[in-house]
């Protein structure tokens, strides 16, 4: 695996690794993570890296964490042990946890490039000759320069891959920018930008649905579908990033990263080969054929309070709120509209997509009997950790004469015996990254022709209109959808599977 040739990488198939990795060797990485102290680190990076340490699915690994902060050795491990007791989905004994302390250790990043060199070639010596590099920068975008000119610097470059956050530019001009900036010291084959929605069981499970079933298959087009959604509501606020909020807004913090990446899954042609290239080249493709975003079916919306908040301009225009209408102009999705919606503060934290499917003629059906009273049939995926699918159907209620019922059959990986294998999403990726397996992250020309995209919008975007807190965005999200209607709020509870006695 040392050569960085994308022709000649051993890409493991998608499916190959989220139990362990028998046929695929994977070298032994030195993680070096940037912006170790902040608070992605805290909840996901070093419990997820401590949890793959405890799991045996990592190769052999050592942790280098940098940061601004002026901390020692112990102080950081003690920082860690907080973290992964604080926010770690699985907790570690004394034993474990002993094992991954006596791997982590810490440069500030005032001590530079020279001080961070000796630490990973240290870790390096511990690993043995074939140990790579894996850069995770989880600091902000505008820091992400500066990191990759301190790894060129401290001649860290080779054996080595960079994982890089979103967003990935604010804009198409500043993407190229930052895509040449990065290039100049790192080839397209060795970075991985992350999307941890797609590192979701849930998310993959999308590409197992449509491409591996005969039912779904041949239906998942124009002729069947009437609509699509994609609705991520969060009920969570700004949470001290209102600095990075207020330059930033919901379609670029959301939107551009991750509702058009999930999209993505849901809608591109079945690839030549479930493995990364295959993968990538169908969701680049899908953006390619994205029409550009029309202002007039965008609806830009601000929680009612934001302007108040510290850190935010009295009268500031950025949306913690959107829901916009996205047009794929090709032969599978010409005249099919695709809902996204997203935003701060709302009634519910959700993550939904939702295949509206066309409704069948109801003329044979007495007045009255209920047919179409409730919608269309809808294939549901909820992306929340234990992901589900639903379909929902209509039939009879029993009883006399012809009454027609909402039904539904629904899924959950609770119900599986293999519940215990499901990854946390940074978990997966971090491994994925560690193997050189792209499925799940974006490409330079993915990105840009986004961006390109979304140009008719940033250049013009509608005024944002209030919405008070609690509440599923501002009123005018029922015009832009009509004549259908949001999905959000669910009529119906999901089924919870009954506790095993």
């Amino acid at each position: 695996m040392a050569n960085t040739n994308p022709q000649t990488i051993a890409y493991p198939a998608p499916g190959a690794h989220p139990h362990h990795h028998d046929d695929d060797h994977v070298d032994p990485h030195v993680i070096v993570l940037f912006g170790a102290t902040g608070d992605l680190a805290k909840r996901k990076l070093l419990p997820g890296m401590a949890y793959l340490v405890q799991s045996d699915l990592a190769p052999a690994i050592r942790v280098v964490g940098t940061s601004l902060e002026e901390l020692s050795h112990d102080e950081f491990r003690a920082l860690t042990r907080q973290a992964v007791d604080d926010f770690g989905s699985h907790k570690p004994t004394e034993e474990e946890w002993a094992k991954f302390a006596e791997r982590i250790c810490y440069v500030p990043q005032s001590a530079g490039p020279e001080a961070l060199a000796e630490a990973v070639h240290e870790a390096e010596g511990a690993l043995g000759a074939d140990a790579r590099r894996l850069h995770y920068l989880s600091v902000p975008p505008k820091a992400a320069t500066a990191v990759i000119t301190m790894l060129r610097d401290a001649d860290l470059v080779d054996r080595s891959r960079v994982v890089m956050e979103k967003p990935f530019g604010t804009d198409y001009a500043s993407a190229v920018e930052l895509n040449e900036f990065v290039h100049e010291t790192f080839d397209e084959s060795q970075i991985f930008r992350i999307d941890h929605f797609l590192g979701k069981e849930a998310a993959q499970n999308i590409l197992a649905f449509r491409f591996a079933n005969g039912l779904f298959e041949p239906i998942w087009n124009r002729n069947f579908i009437d609509h699509i959604q994609i609705d991520i509501p969060e009920k969570l606020g700004l949470d001290q990033r209102a600095n990075f909020y207020e330059s930033t807004g919901a379609f670029k913090d959301m939107v551009v990263t991750h509702l058009f990446q999930v999209m993505a899954f849901v809608v591109m042609e079945p690839p030549t080969a479930l493995e990364p290239r295959a993968i990538s080249e169908e969701k680049n493709k899908v953006f390619r054929s994205m029409l550009p975003l029309d202002p007039a079916k965008v609806i830009r919306g601000q929680y009612a309070g934001y302007r108040e908040t510290e850190g935010v301009a009295r009268d500031s225009e950025t949306e913690t709120f959107i829901a916009l209408q996205v047009g794929i102009d090709n032969w599978r999705w010409a005249g099919v509209p695709i809902y996204l919606r997203t935003g701060k503060q709302m009634a519910e934290g959700q993550r939904i997509i939702s295949i509206a499917f066309k409704e069948a003629p109801r003329t044979m059906f007495p007045t009255g009997s209920g047919v179409g009273a409730q919608g269309p049939d809808h294939l549901t995926f909820d992306l929340a950790d234990n992901s589900k699918v639903s379909l929902s159907f209509y039939g009879k209620r029993p009883g006399p004469g012809m009454k027609l019922d909402k039904l539904s059959m629904q899924f959950s990986t609770q119900e599986t015996d293999r519940v215990g294998d499901v990854l946390e999403a940074y978990e997966r990726l971090i491994l994925d990254a560690m193997c050189g397996d792209h499925t799940l992250f974006t490409t330079a020309e993915g990105i840009e022709s986004l961006w390109q995209r979304s140009a008719p919008l940033l250049d013009d975007p509608p005024p944002v209109k209030l919405y008070q807190k609690g509440t599923w965005g501002p009123n005018a999200i029922h015009q832009l959808i009509a004549p259908n209607a949001w999905r959000l709020p669910f009529e119906r509870a999901w089924r919870e599977k009954p506790p095993q006695t």
